[in-house]
């Protein structure tokens, strides 16, 4: 089909039902989806761009499509009174790249070293500092934490940690820590100036 790529707003976590009925009514769709892993040994797909979808059109042959409601589009992405396009080459290349993400593994979060994150899990939980993170989803990350009145550097699996947003002092102090039951943690203070040992 001739034509250019154009991006399209869809109504909200209606991106697969969108492209579902598009394609079925005969438009040349493409709906970015990037493997990500969940836990240990799950993945999924997800959408790359949540709430848009790529439509090939020839505007200047056909004039633009219109779209009945069961499409679920909110309307064309526009900047100004300019209506944006990709070539078929741009498309391909994007098609290339998602691949290679997903054949390394997918999306998954990474860590840098120093970064803040929180520990959450059934055993653990507090805040810590990233010293190195693994190669693989699967990995897990290495993080310094305070244990026991002591800096202790832990194995900690990726799907138990947060990225922590530069967190003060006096911010930390207005989250709840508690040994269970409400029964607070007086000592519990953050790694403000902890470093990899």
């Amino acid at each position: 089909m001739n034509g250019k790529w154009y991006v399209i707003k869809t109504q909200p976590r209606a991106e697969c039902l969108a492209a579902n009925e598009l394609t079925r009514d005969g438009f040349e769709i493409f709906s970015p989806m990037v493997k990500t892993p969940r836990g240990k040994t799950a993945q999924s797909l997800d959408t790359l761009f949540p709430g848009y979808l790529f439509l090939k059109c020839d505007t200047d042959a056909d004039g633009w499509p219109s779209f009945r409601p069961a499409h679920r589009v909110i309307g064309w992405v526009r900047f100004g009174g300019d209506t944006p396009w990709l070539s078929d080459s741009v498309i391909r290349d994007l098609k290339d790249r998602i691949d290679t993400i997903s054949n390394e593994g997918g999306l998954w979060q990474r860590f840098r070293a120093g970064e803040k994150v929180e520990v959450a899990s059934a055993s653990v939980e507090g805040l810590g500092e990233v010293v190195r993170d693994g190669r693989s989803a699967q990995a897990r990350v290495e993080v310094l934490m305070r244990f026991m009145g002591r800096i202790v550097r832990a194995q900690v699996p990726r799907e138990n940690l947060q990225p922590v947003n530069d967190l003060t002092d006096e911010n930390h102090k207005r989250l709840r820590r508690t040994r269970g039951k409400g029964r607070k943690i007086g000592s519990y203070r953050p790694l403000a100036a902890v470093k990899a040992v």
